[in-house]
């Protein structure tokens, strides 16, 4: 099976109860259709709505980044994609790409990783063999990819002279 690099995932139109009063998407709503990704993406691996209910174990958010490139409106309709970074047996490294769908410019990076959690234990655990299997076709159809720039840097204020 072939699996594009990054992966195509989720669309959605950017709503007007998510604009704020600076007339854009509010950050919090960024977070919002990036975690309607994460759960888009689960599906792909298979860990989705049905895995959770069958086996009673889930995905948990570990860490998460979110860097802003280009503000989004009302009514525009963003894609995003998936780079699957790293994993091993319980937890995954990914980064997904906002886009402007039909222009096609970068409105925002999401990296996280995840942790594979049974939900009775509370307690990581390892992922079945058929999610790792697909985990390792996709890093490698990922492996060529660069991750993206906006994360290679650290937080914090640069040094140059403002104004």
């Amino acid at each position: 099976m072939k699996i594009a690099a990054p992966l195509p995932i989720h669309s959605e139109a950017i709503r007007p109860e998510w604009i704020d009063y600076n007339g854009h998407m509010n950050v919090a709503y960024y977070m919002l259709v990036f975690d309607h990704t994460v759960d888009s993406f689960m599906e792909v691996i298979g860990i989705g709505r049905d895995y959770i209910e069958r086996s009673e174990n889930s995905i948990f958010a570990l860490d998460t980044r979110i860097a802003y490139m280009r503000e989004v409106l009302e009514g525009q309709i963003v894609r995003c994609t998936v780079q699957l970074l790293d994993f091993d047996h319980k937890r995954l490294h990914y980064c997904f790409e906002m886009q402007h769908r039909d222009e096609g410019w970068t409105s925002a990076y999401y990296e996280a990783v995840s942790i594979h959690v049974n939900l009775n234990q509370r307690r990581s655990v390892p992922m079945p063999d058929p999610v790792l299997e697909r985990l390792t076709q996709m890093k490698a159809a990922h492996a060529d990819l660069a991750k993206p720039a906006s994360f290679q840097r650290s937080l914090g204020l640069d040094k140059v002279p403002v104004g």
